[in-house]
């Protein structure tokens, strides 16, 4: 388990932490090989009915660690990013996200695969895959639009702008927006509710609920795949570079 990544198991409830706080949490591959690897761990584990992801301090995650991405890209097959991603978008048991404050990139697009998403007050969020030179991830192509309507998935996606905590509640992307105090706690109320029901019970009907999971796969893997490319483009480059740097990119 990284040391990034914090995992306890209280009454039934798997609680996976993002514990970076010097990086917003920031995510490397190790923290997401490290997440994966709690879910997984948690299809196997009886005593675990639930699951809560959240992050430490203002922060729930403010995307991949720019570092880390540029010098371990990811490869459309077999990466820690993949792995957490075919581990969230299949895990059977219910997850609920407390998004304790910044959510940037897969810390949005992780959430269209959360039973239930508890988003603060003050978090600000956004989803500036293009500015970067690259593509979504996640299925958020395909899920987005679903849950958004194609317009609001335009605009979050293609300006990448941010946007507030209760345009997330509108579009269908959180389940309630409450005060930054009480994210965690009000998650966790959720999570104890759902681990005093039965255990198969909550899975199959996850598994219904969710029966479109064949084209989320396919999804993942095509945005992969051409996520790979891009990131080798010279804008892509550029605009990592420029965000090192601090300074606006300069695009061809």
């Amino acid at each position: 388990m990284s040391g990034h990544v914090t995992t306890t198991v209280d009454d039934g409830i798997l609680t996976i932490r993002m514990n970076r706080p010097e990086k917003k949490n920031a995510l490397t591959g190790e923290m997401y090989q490290a997440m994966a690897d709690a879910l997984n761990d948690a299809e196997n584990n009886p005593a675990v009915r639930a699951i809560v992801i959240t992050g430490v301090k203002n922060s729930f995650t403010a995307g991949n660690d720019i570092e880390d991405f540029i010098n371990n890209p990811p490869d459309e097959k077999n990466s820690a990013v993949l792995n957490f991603l075919k581990a969230i978008s299949e895990a059977k048991l219910p997850v609920v996200a407390a998004v304790n404050g910044t959510a940037i990139g897969i810390g949005v697009t992780m959430l269209l695969h959360c039973d239930f998403v508890y988003v603060a007050d003050s978090a600000v969020m956004a989803m500036p895959f293009v500015d970067l030179g690259l593509v979504p991830e996640a299925a958020a192509s395909l899920l987005l639009p679903k849950v958004a309507g194609l317009q609001r998935a335009s605009e979050l996606l293609l300006l990448g702008e941010p946007f507030t905590p209760a345009a997330a509640k509108e579009m269908g992307i959180a389940t309630a927006v409450v005060p930054a105090e009480d994210v965690e706690k009000t998650a966790l109320k959720t999570a104890k509710k759902l681990a005093a029901k039965p255990r198969d019970a909550l899975r199959q009907t996850k598994s219904l609920l969710r029966r479109d999971f064949e084209s989320v796969a396919d999804r993942i893997a095509a945005e992969a795949k051409i996520f790979k490319q891009a990131l080798a483009s010279d804008d892509a480059k550029e605009a990592l570079t420029a965000f090192r740097e601090k300074r606006k990119p300069k695009f061809k």
